[in-house]
């Protein structure tokens, strides 16, 4: 059975390195997901503690982008060609998976139910990511993989409780702008795999990108009060969480995720973050899973591994 996918333009592998990479990639996907999951669960905890979305989300950009401009600093110091011959590359990427994406999710959440946030964005990334990686890199369109996806989001909905009622007008647009962020993350690892971009270095850029743009906006329309008000150990773990884990952990887990396993099978790991927030929520909101939830992680799991692992023919 062939593990890895051919690409174009990456040389053949051994299979031993082959098996290697793609348990490096699952465990990488895997903490990836639970940052992702970490972010979320923490998150409400912040606002049940009186931090508002956009207090979370300058936090996220503002510590990430601090911690890591002094390393982005030497390293445009160091080789400054490649940030001016790459520049609308670094701009592609800052576009996909900075400011735009955390708006676009922050807007469709003030829209559309909680059930609804934990379907539409990573469907989106998992099927837009299959779908632009065999477009754009030739990347094989197989029925497994197909499958698996399918299996996903199976899980996906079981795990959120959706229900038909919980569609309304202001709903569906806060879904379309979940589907669309969902297609610019995807997009963000078309983009890393394609100009084979260094995992940090994307990390750091993106980061940047989002303290000069987002925060400055925030600081103008808030004057920072929601932070300010903050009791300082909410203030501290959010900071912490939001800003030092997620803000520089979740993009740099998914980056280098992409340049072991390709972006059409990494994108479908984000899938996993809904489920194991039902498990971290248990220690930190006291809210214990459902038998439901715990079955719809397992669904995940499943169908996420028989996409990733082994290869079919290509659909014709």
């Amino acid at each position: 059975m062939t593990i890895a996918q051919p690409i174009a333009g990456v040389p053949p592998i051994a299979p031993a390195e082959q098996t290697l990479q793609l348990a490096r990639g699952l465990a990488i996907g895997l903490l990836a997901a639970s940052i992702g999951a970490l972010y979320v669960v923490f998150a409400r905890w912040g606002i049940e503690h009186s931090a508002a979305p956009t207090d979370l989300t300058a936090l996220r950009f503002g510590v990430a982008g601090l911690v890591l401009l002094p390393w982005l600093v030497q390293r445009v110091r160091r080789d400054p060609a490649v940030f001016l011959r790459n520049w609308r590359i670094w701009l592609a990427v800052s576009a996909l998976a900075g400011t735009p994406f955390g708006l676009l999710m922050f807007g469709a959440l003030s829209l559309a139910p909680a059930s609804h946030a934990a379907v539409f964005p990573f469907a989106a990334m998992s099927i837009m990511g299959m779908v632009i990686s065999a477009i754009v890199l030739k990347d094989r369109l197989t029925a497994r993989r197909i499958t698996g996806i399918v299996v996903v989001l199976g899980g996906l909905v079981l795990i959120s409780g959706i229900r038909a009622d919980s569609f309304t007008l202001g709903s569906f647009t806060g879904d379309a702008m979940f589907i669309l962020a969902g297609t610019l993350w995807a997009s963000f690892g078309i983009v890393l795999r394609k100009h084979r971009l260094d995992p940090l270095l994307a990390t750091a850029v993106i980061a940047f990108s989002a303290l000069v743009t987002f925060v400055p906006v925030y600081l103008w329309q808030t004057g920072g009060a929601g932070l300010l008000a903050l009791d300082l150990d909410v203030l501290v773990v959010e900071a912490v969480v939001q800003g030092l884990i997620a803000g520089t952990g979740t993009l740099y887990t998914y980056a280098k995720m992409v340049s072991i396993l390709g972006p059409s099978r990494a994108a479908i790991f984000p899938a996993l973050a809904p489920g194991l927030a039902a498990i971290i929520a248990w220690p930190v909101l006291g809210l214990i899973p459902g038998g439901a939830e715990l079955a719809g992680l397992l669904i995940v799991m499943a169908g996420l591994l028989w996409a990733v692992t082994g290869s079919t023919k290509p659909v014709r």
